[in-house]
């Protein structure tokens, strides 16, 4: 199947299942999986991770091996290991009719990392010396997850998590391509740390409701602005047959210290499974700060849309399409203006553990602007390749 987001659930319900399906290389070559060879699994845990790694080519072969404004698969004909990624976890049972905990950790190193690393947490270079200086480690989850007897169903999430918003995630394992769209990139936050409430209301209706510490950035971790508190929630709908879905989610509250400039972000995800084989997502999101640059209230918003197609269970080809507004010039690159990408790509997973991606993307900006190459051309031409390698 193909290697993206389960789309007939929310982005945070993704985020939370990448990495703990079974099959990895470890169990193909031993015949258990790396919990069991730990002993983890005796005691109800989990403990797995992943490998990726890719190389991206750019038309501009560019003088500082830069693919900016694009992000994570950032370096132009430089191999890059993104993420070397461990995680550690509990799940816990929400159908218990009893006090349950589960709790998640994980680590990473890698490229990707100084993307997703929270301000204020480990935040440094392990080497130094030429390319090498971009890998770093981040702690992108650790968190309490608890059940009660009180409401069957309902969560409560405390500590650092990935959001809710949005449809592409940070783990490797959770998108069909490589490259990222710009409202994941610039558009969204990549995690929040705080508490978070899920209630499935009904059989169809999940409500997600919670505070974290700022929007996301220097604010969002427990060292600084402790009392910086932004609202975080959400709604998902899933159709009866599980082949519609939509999740609203939004989050909100000041940006530094209480009664400072308030940042709102939101995001809306459609997704459809149009045939057994073909998926189609529609998502749209909307920024806004006040007080940005210049002192100048600031907004961004965007549309993406995807459609993957199943040629087996092995092969997969998707196609994205996005536009990105950035109004004020306050999310990309400090230059204000729209920014288009359309990227093909394919996906082949010739074993359980093992996933093959290549894509072809064309990124460019509208009027005369140029962010491009040094900030000297309005458009680029990159080809990445990637392999994914469970254990």
């Amino acid at each position: 199947m193909i290697a993206s987001a389960s789309h007939n659930c929310s982005l945070s319900q993704a985020a939370e299942s990448q990495g703990t399906e079974a099959g990895g290389a470890v169990e193909a070559a031993t015949g258990l999986s790396l919990s069991s060879l730990l002993s983890a699994s005796a005691i109800g845990v989990n403990v797995g991770g992943w490998l990726s790694a890719g190389v991206t080519y750019n038309n501009h072969n560019p003088a500082n091996h830069s693919n900016q404004p694009v992000t994570f698969n950032d370096r132009a004909l430089e191999p890059q290991l993104d993420q070397f990624y461990l995680y550690v976890e509990r799940v816990a049972n929400k159908e218990s009719r009893h006090w349950d905990l589960g709790f998640r950790a994980d680590f990473m190193f890698g490229t990707d990392a100084r993307f997703t690393q929270a301000a204020g947490d480990w935040d440094m270079n392990l080497v130094t010396d030429g390319t090498l200086r971009f890998y770093k480690p981040a702690f992108p989850q650790a968190y309490l997850e608890l059940v009660t007897p009180f409401v069957r169903g309902a969560t409560l999430k405390l500590g650092h998590f990935y959001t809710i918003l949005g449809q592409e995630v940070v783990p490797a394992t959770g998108n069909f391509f490589y490259s990222h769209a710009y409202a994941m990139q610039y558009g969204e936050p990549f995690t929040h740390t705080g508490l978070l409430a899920s209630y499935p209301a009904t059989g169809n209706w999940t409500v997600n409701f919670g505070a974290v510490l700022g929007p996301h950035g220097k604010d969002d971790n427990f060292s600084e602005h402790l009392g910086n508190w932004n609202f975080l929630g959400g709604v998902t709908w899933l159709s009866d047959d599980g082949g519609t879905s939509l999740a609203a989610a939004v989050t909100s509250g000041p940006t530094d210290d209480p009664g400072s400039p308030v940042r709102t972000i939101g995001s809306l995800v459609l997704n459809r499974d149009i045939s057994e084989k073909l998926h189609y997502t529609a998502q749209y999101d909307h920024g806004m700060q006040e007080q940005a640059g210049n002192a100048a209230d600031a907004t961004w918003y965007g549309i993406n849309q995807y459609l993957t197609y199943a040629l087996d269970p092995e092969l997969s080809l998707g196609l994205r399409c996005e536009w990105f507004r950035d109004q004020a010039g306050f999310r990309v690159m400090g230059v204000p203006a729209s920014y288009y990408e359309t990227s093909a790509g394919m996906n082949w997973k010739p074993f359980a553990w093992l996933l093959l991606r290549a894509e072809t993307r064309y990124d460019w900006v509208d009027g005369d602007q140029q962010v491009f190459d040094l900030q000297t051309r309005g458009s680029q031409l990159t080809v990445g390749a990637n392999a994914v390698v469970t254990f």
